[in-house]
């Protein structure tokens, strides 16, 4: 190769790098803040059930480079994720339990086992499967079949 293909390579590189940054950016900042009624009705029906919706504080459509996420916040912290079909993604009651029913019944029988004096305030998906905060501030990571492979505090 020759000095002005080696050159000619690098700006081309360099704007591709910018132009993908750029794009990247644009879809990093595209949150809005939506009505509840426009989140998917399995959502709707988890807040209905386990949660009193005329607390929320407000409700965000966060749309991410792949997919969407929903986000709903309400006055006292508590904020619950869910995925763009409505599932649950995340769930932080900051320092009240989770509702029984939103845990697996395998998570909550191994942390019982292991902690019976704690109770569980966060629980979502993790990188490698799923984890749960306790409310003695210690993280239980368990991979995607639910099994706990590590603890972190």
């Amino acid at each position: 190769m020759n000095f002005r293909m080696m050159k000619s390579m690098k700006k081309m590189l360099l704007v591709a790098c910018v132009a993908m940054c750029t794009v990247l950016n644009l879809y990093a900042d595209n949150d809005r803040i939506i009505t509840f009624a426009q989140i998917p009705a399995a959502a709707q029906a988890t807040v209905n059930q386990y949660f009193d919706a005329s607390t929320i504080a407000y409700v965000k459509l966060d749309n991410e480079f792949i997919g969407k996420k929903y986000e709903v916040r309400f006055n006292d912290g508590k904020e619950i994720e869910f995925e763009s079909d409505g599932s649950l993604h995340k769930i932080d009651c900051k320092y009240t339990a989770v509702p029984d029913a939103l845990v697996p019944e395998m998570v909550r029988k191994q942390v019982v086992a292991s902690f019976p004096q704690a109770f569980i305030v966060e629980w979502g998906k993790d990188d490698l499967g799923w984890k749960a905060e306790l409310n003695n501030q210690l993280e239980i990571k368990f991979n995607r079949s639910l099994k706990m492979i590590g603890i972190d505090d």
